[in-house]
């Protein structure tokens, strides 16, 4: 029995779980995948570029933009190469080690998008309370600043999950719940106390997204006192408008990532199907929609994507 137990703790293989009961239809449901990563892909690798190329977008919202779309790509990508294994029946096994790679890429780069659009409101915040001093406030150093105090925030507060999970024996199932790792699918087949796990995830979660949140709620709170002051009502639409494309962006991540933390804390005996909507409503739901939204809602962005689409001549009669 000793024997068993000691080579079952050494397991290191995992099983990942694509769409139970629809397996005959891998094939076809990998379609649509693929053409939700590759629109999410081309359209934040199109905001990057517009942003880069163009010298009248090397401004502070524009520079937290190109921010958004590498979060928004560092947690969809991890998952490409697992999903579509299984999707296109190569296969369903994962080491532990690419596990838990997986899983921290996706968790860091989920807390970092929060801390990212904190930063954009407070972008929006200088911008409407105090356009004078905007230039003076959001340096280019101060940005980069903002960004790598954002990464190592998000990176350095999940490695001792990391860790914890080299140390619990998995004895048990190791049948992921997802087509990709997770933390808290993880620690539910570890046959150990995984308390400080538990603990540590959810203070986590709530100091982290609880500061951003907060953060994004109190700069909303002074920008619309800023703009109810304003006499003109075109003024103020025109502010407001402005942090539109945010506001969206706020929601479809935080309103999926909440949801798919509910369903994994207090619907655990719910349908498969209703976690896996879920997980891949979390992943895939920001990176394609935070491009098109910015693209409508943002004049500068519809230029340059008409810029990068259309044949110079076409340009060139349009001027």
């Amino acid at each position: 029995m000793a024997d068993f137990n000691s080579s079952s703790f050494l397991s290191t293989t995992f099983y990942l779980t694509g769409i139970p009961g629809y397996e005959a239809l891998y094939h076809w449901i990998s379609i649509p995948f693929f053409i939700l990563y590759m629109i999410g892909i081309l359209g934040n690798c199109t905001i990057l570029h517009i942003v880069r190329t163009d010298p009248s977008l090397h401004e502070p919202m524009y520079y937290f933009l190109a921010m958004l779309s590498l979060t928004d790509m560092g947690m969809s990508l991890p998952t490409i190469v697992s999903l579509f294994r299984v999707l296109w029946s190569i296969s369903n096994e994962i080491e532990f080690n690419t596990c838990v790679i997986q899983m921290f890429f996706i968790h860091t780069f989920s807390f970092t998008e929060s801390a990212v659009l904190l930063a954009m409101a407070f972008d929006r915040y200088v911008a409407i309370c105090h356009p004078l001093r905007y230039s003076t406030i959001l340096t280019p150093k101060r940005i980069i600043r903002i960004g790598i105090t954002a990464i190592l925030r998000s990176s350095l507060s999940i490695t001792p999950l990391m860790i914890r999970l080299a140390y619990f024996p998995f004895c048990h199932s190791h049948v992921l719940s997802h087509s990709y790792c997770l933390h808290q699918d993880m620690i539910r087949l570890a046959c150990a106390d995984t308390k400080f796990n538990v603990i540590y995830g959810l203070v986590l979660i709530t100091i982290l997204w609880g500061f951003d949140a907060l953060g994004i709620l109190i700069s909303y709170i002074f920008i619309l006192r800023s703009v109810l002051s304003i006499a003109s009502q075109k003024e103020r639409l025109k502010a407001l408008n402005t942090c539109a494309s945010h506001i969206c962006a706020v929601l479809i991540l935080y309103v999926p990532m909440i949801g798919l933390s509910l369903v994994h804390r207090f619907a655990k005996h719910a349908s498969p199907l209703v976690h896996i909507f879920m997980a891949h409503i979390y992943l895939l739901v920001p990176p394609i929609l935070n491009p098109i939204i910015y693209s409508v809602k943002t004049k500068q962005i519809r230029v340059g994507i008409i810029r990068l689409l259309l044949p110079k001549r076409i340009h060139s009669t349009w001027g």
